[in-house]
């Protein structure tokens, strides 16, 4: 980032990326324990990551007010704007995250402390590992502008989507073999979905540093293999 004239906006540009990591570590931590607290069936754990998301809905709506502030004070251009408008969606996208993360807390009150599906557990946990690694990553590209890691998450996206299908085949065996089953599986499609989502979400964040260093959006299809888009409608619940 180069240093302008005006002192007062590389201030101001900086106080945007400081509230943006602020914010993916907030949602980083919402990922690793909503889903800690689903392996554990532990109550206290996803209540506090339900209570931590006001914290990252309330950093998002800061860095909205300040990128309008600073468009309207200094009238960016080219690069500059760029770097203003991909902090408003890299912390639209956290946000998302952080709700995804809530959301499956929200799916540990309801699940039976006594839920006996351990390998789809493992199964959620190893996804979880991608996406935290997918997210550190790509706001490691954001921060650093680093189009090449950026593109390296983008390409990724496909190995999460390969574990979740392989999970919603599981889970929909356990359903089909015994009735007893469907509603804490359905719960646990709920979950794989919402991390599965997060990806998704990480991935949009690949394509943002792209367009803030490129100027322009990326070109190639967007890589994905997911099978499980007939669940999408209800997992948006």
């Amino acid at each position: 980032m180069s240093e302008h004239t005006i002192r007062a906006f590389d201030a101001d540009l900086g106080e945007l990326a400081r509230m943006v990591a602020e914010m993916g570590g907030l949602a980083e931590k919402e990922i690793a324990d909503s889903v800690m607290a689903l392996a554990r069936r532990d109550v206290e754990l996803a209540q506090k990551v339900i209570a931590l998301d006001p914290s990252v809905d309330s950093l998002q709506r800061a860095i909205e007010e300040k990128a309008i502030l600073t468009i309207a004070r200094r009238q960016p251009m080219a690069v500059d704007l760029r770097d203003i408008v991909g902090s408003l969606r890299v912390s639209n996208d956290l946000e998302r995250i952080g709700d995804l993360a809530k959301n499956i807390a929200k799916r540990v009150l309801a699940l039976d402390a006594d839920i006996a599906f351990s390998q789809v557990v493992r199964g959620v946990e190893e996804m979880t590992k991608l996406v935290l690694a997918q997210v550190k990553r790509v706001l490691d590209a954001y921060a650093s502008r680093d189009v090449d890691k950026a593109l390296d998450v983008w390409r990724r996206d496909e190995e999460i989507d390969a574990v979740n299908n392989s999970l919603f085949r599981e889970l929909l065996t356990y359903m089909m073999e015994d009735p007893r089953n469907i509603t804490s599986c359905t719960h646990l499609l709920f979950c794989t979905k919402n991390i599965e989502r997060m990806g998704d979400h990480a991935t949009n964040i690949a394509e943002t540093v792209h367009y803030m260093v490129e100027g322009r959006p990326l070109a190639d299809e967007r890589p994905k293999g997911d099978d499980t888009a007939s669940f999408t409608a209800l997992a948006r619940v």
